[in-house]
């Protein structure tokens, strides 16, 4: 009876009109930082974090909570239609929503998006408040060896099943983790691979690149095409059939499992959440050929797996006081600047901010649909622009973005650099999706490793001697394998039953 008084409550405090204001604007703040490029979730919550400072703490934290999964939807507007994430999870939706949008369906992409997330949001909610204690404690069991394994699992399942060619995945993986390794070493303070460019001293920034990767690549690779005819979207065309309603529902549950658990785990994220709810979607898929052209479930499960990992970060933030992602951190920070001390006592000596805030997640999402199905349309006839008009704005938009994030030119010469390595690795056939992962990834395995090996006084056998990242780094070695082992197996078959059909045709 405890517990439903105290969700009764939190619905309470989060109904309450002040509220309800704070989340309305908080939600509508974050869909419009999502749709930039080069702001992203952290950066919006720590951009409005000053002026929280003014309200009542219940109502700050949820206003920035709402700028946080609010960015998550905005971020796949301009994922879907224009190839530039505005989020690094929103990265995999672009795989599938950009091709979608491009075939004259993104207000579908954009729909089923939002469905799947508020599924998401729903269901993860419901987990969040039901089992927060009971999900801590397995947080708790994931050190600094089990993080590593995970971290190197989500590299390798991705390297190896985003190409036909196994070897072209890995390499993008590792060239993404030489990335990643760019900058001032934080355990020796040694300068690395800079040389002797005091920009390159705090890395490479990561929007930069997949504004480059993306959306450069995106326009030098059509204007070398001669040019794409403008997309004509009709409201008929954005109505879900059903059996789009079945690749939107069903992936969407099964990102919500997958998301939520790795939210919890501090230092996974919604990042490696939707990378690794895609590849799941796409092995258990009839037609796993169709991801990457268009595939409604690449988008909907990832969504979903995004959205649940937003929640599911809040688990250690919440009971444990360990932020479960990057903007968590920054709101962590806020928890302490309004005088609140996150941990095990939380829900007990703060329970109408802990279960308020848990229940304005619901209603945040409950405002995002209802504020993004209508408008769905109006984003989607931004693609009738004809494409004359729309490359050179793209541009603009992608080379602000990356100018405003140091307020200099670095950032646009690295994204027109990364746009010239986009744009060759397109041609080629090579991979975004694992150079992507690695270079989030890289910098958090690199200080993993260096924990672990602490703990171990430097004997890699930290790996195997504990059971849960043995584990992971056994699942990794099997994900690397399983596309090789798979097509040499169906290249075998495929040509005994030739040999077959040969000899009884003669």
């Amino acid at each position: 009876m405890e517990f439903f008084s105290n969700v009764a409550g939190g619905f309470e405090t989060a109904l309450s009109m002040e509220n309800l204001a704070l989340v309305a604007l908080g939600v509508v703040l974050g869909t419009l930082i999502g749709m930039l490029p080069g702001l992203g979730s952290a950066t919006g919550v720590a951009i409005v974090l000053p002026v929280t400072l003014t309200l009542d703490p219940v109502g700050g934290l949820i206003m920035l909570a709402g700028i946080y999964y609010g960015s998550q939807y905005g971020a796949t507007i301009s994922a879907v239609l224009i190839a530039t994430p505005g989020d690094s999870s929103s990265v995999v939706t672009m795989f599938d929503g950009y091709p979608m949008a491009r075939a004259g369906r993104a207000g579908q992409a954009l729909a089923a998006a939002a469905i799947a997330s508020f599924i998401a949001g729903t269901i993860s909610v419901a987990l969040l408040m039901a089992a927060a204690p009971g999900f801590g404690a397995i947080a708790v069991r994931f050190g600094a060896p089990e993080n590593f394994a995970l971290m190197v699992l989500g590299i390798l399942a991705v390297a190896g099943f985003t190409s036909q060619n196994v070897f072209k995945g890995l390499s993008m993986g590792a060239l993404g983790l030489v990335i990643g390794t760019i900058g001032i070493d934080v355990q020796s303070g040694v300068a690395r691979m800079t040389f002797g460019e005091v920009s390159l001293f705090g890395g490479v920034g990561f929007i930069e690149i997949v504004i480059g990767l993306f959306a450069i690549a995106e326009v030098m690779r059509q204007v070398g095409r001669g040019g794409a005819k403008p997309i004509r979207t009709h409201f008929r065309e954005m109505i879900l059939r059903k059996e789009e309603w079945g690749q939107t529902i069903k992936p969407a549950l099964r990102g919500t499992g997958l998301g939520f658990v790795l939210g919890v785990l501090p230092g996974a994220g919604a990042t490696l959440a939707s990378f690794f709810s895609y590849e799941t979607e796409r092995r258990i898929s009839k037609h796993p050929e169709r991801f990457g052209k268009g595939e409604l479930a690449g988008i909907t499960g990832p969504e979903g797996a995004n959205n649940a990992a937003v929640n599911g970060s809040f688990v250690p933030t919440l009971t444990l006081g360990i932020p479960g992602s990057g903007t968590t951190a920054v709101l962590l920070g806020a928890f302490l600047m309004f005088g609140i001390q996150p941990g095990p006592l939380l829900m007990v000596e703060q329970a109408d901010l802990a279960w308020g805030l848990m229940a304005s997640f619901w209603v945040g999402n409950l405002f995002l649909l209802v504020l993004n199905l209508p408008m769905a349309p109006v984003f989607a006839s931004v693609l009738r622009v004809p494409y004359r008009f729309m490359y050179p704005l793209i541009l603009l938009l992608a080379l602000v973005g990356a100018f405003a994030i140091e307020n200099r030119m670095w950032g646009v010469w690295l994204a027109l650099l990364f746009g010239l390595i986009g744009f060759f690795m397109m041609r080629y056939d090579y991979p975004a999706a694992p150079l992507v992962l690695a270079v989030v990834l890289g910098p958090l395995m690199e200080r993993q490793l260096s924990r672990s090996l602490s703990i171990s006084h430097g004997s890699p056998m930290i790996f195997v001697q504990r059971p849960i990242a043995a584990l992971l780094l056994s699942l990794a070695v099997i994900f690397l394998l399983a596309p090789v082992i798979t097509r040499i197996v169906q290249s075998r078959f495929g040509s005994e039953s030739q040999t077959v059909s040969d000899s009884h045709s003669n």
